[in-house]
């Protein structure tokens, strides 16, 4: 009789505790276990199971000392298991599965977070530079082929190709996914920090914070930046990137007006922007000036700074901005640094300079179905006197936009034209 008493009591302590533990952590042991995979249904099945682990493991040894460190080891089991039974068919993101399930959330290794060692884990030198980050971007960080292949410039069947190729080489070739040691990871930062920036960049996209995965991108990427921060304080470019993202994280609801209209930077009030986030902003790219490694990220941060101080102070310092634009494209040349140069040539030097600083990239295909580029290029036309030529880059331009605030901003702006030389 006491002994099934006793058996009655220890069930019902265990119960207790596990709705206590639920009551308290349930949310964020979900959004801990769909934080990789970005299944939230998948993430609450393998916490159910944990849970029913759980009422039938704890009367029996005992409540564990940390409760939702256990609960969270058994769903992650289950939620990988899971996992491996739907991903079959992809090795290399089986291998990364197998693998992740390997680093221990709970010890302080030398990588303080599972997806920061997944993506240092795909920076093996045998994988051809051009191919790390797009790779982790998908099989680490969930982006679609067709929103990597954005974020380069290139076509989604080209991406996926490349993709494709990637993993076959990976498998053929028998290429190990393992985390690097300490020592190792300065060497492989650079695809770790264009991973983080390009997921920032999509996340940052969305202006008014409805599209949640977005929103969760832009926020995942600014943790994951700081922890880059902090394993490595000395590496110039990871400063460089957080203050990069911290100075745009600062005006990115400045970006709407009360209406929901698009507001461009020129346009936006500086007292609206998160001045303590600029001051950190600021202060991480002091930090990266003083050890004396010039570097992409230090640049565009330095950049952000440079418009910040003149939106804030109403000084033009266009000369200093296009000097930056200059450095920039001596060390990462892209269209996309041409076209925002010639944006700054056109303050300092008027629109027909612009328009020659981009004549070498008129034919460029990374740029045919770019908008930024229409959008720049009918302003400039439209600035020079060319009116039927903006008219018709006007048109492509709101064709290529995504975002209907951006599209209605270039149709204003191209009414406006079309009414004032008509």
């Amino acid at each position: 009789m006491s002994s099934s008493g006793g058996a009655r009591d220890g069930d019902d302590s265990a119960r207790s505790m596990a709705e206590a533990v639920a009551r308290r952590s349930y949310g964020k042991l979900v959004a801990l276990l769909a934080m990789r995979t970005r299944d939230v249904a998948a993430a609450e099945d393998a916490l159910a199971d944990a849970f029913a682990a759980a009422l039938a493991d704890w009367p029996q040894h005992g409540c564990p000392a940390s409760p939702e460190a256990w609960l969270m080891t058994v769903a992650r089991r289950r939620a990988i298991d899971g996992a491996r039974h739907r991903l079959v068919g992809d090795e290399v993101t089986n291998q990364l599965v197998i693998l992740a399930d390997e680093i221990d959330e709970y010890e302080a290794g030398a990588l303080p977070d599972r997806r920061l060692a997944l993506l240092f884990a795909c920076t093996h030198p045998a994988l051809e530079a051009a191919i790390r980050t797009p790779l982790m971007l998908q099989v680490v960080l969930g982006l679609e082929a067709k929103t990597i292949a954005s974020a380069f410039l290139m076509s989604p069947a080209a991406m996926s190709k490349r993709l494709v190729r990637a993993k076959t080489k990976i498998r053929e070739a028998g290429i190990p996914f393992s985390v690097p040691e300490r020592e190792e990871l300065p060497g492989r930062l650079a695809a770790v920090l264009e991973a983080v920036y390009a997921t920032y960049a999509e996340g940052w996209t969305d202006p008014v914070g409805g599209d949640t995965e977005r929103r969760e991108l832009a926020g995942e990427a600014l943790y994951l930046a700081q922890l880059l921060v902090e394993l490595l304080p000395e590496e110039p470019e990871t400063l460089g990137l957080l203050a990069l993202m911290l100075f745009a994280q600062a005006r990115r609801d400045a970006r709407r007006d009360a209406a929901g209209d698009y507001v461009p930077l020129s346009a936006q009030d500086p007292a609206t922007w998160n001045a303590p986030m600029i001051d950190a902003a600021n202060a991480l790219l002091r930090r990266a000036n003083a050890l004396n490694a010039i570097g992409r990220f230090q640049l565009e941060a330095a950049l952000q700074s440079a418009h910040v101080h003149r939106c804030r102070t109403r000084r033009p310092n266009w000369d200093e901005v296009v000097q930056l634009y200059d450095g920039l494209l001596a060390i990462a040349a892209s269209p996309v640094v041409a076209v925002n140069r010639a944006l700054a040539v056109a303050e300092r030097d008027g629109p027909q300079a612009a328009l020659d600083a981009l004549a070498p990239y008129a034919d460029d295909p990374r740029l045919a179905d770019y908008q930024p580029y229409w959008a720049a290029r009918a302003n400039l036309l439209a600035r020079a006197g060319a009116r039927a030529q903006a008219l018709d880059a006007y048109d492509l331009a709101i064709g290529l936009e995504r975002d209907p605030a951006v599209r209605r901003f270039l149709q204003s702006k191209r009414t406006e034209l079309a009414s004032a030389s008509g």
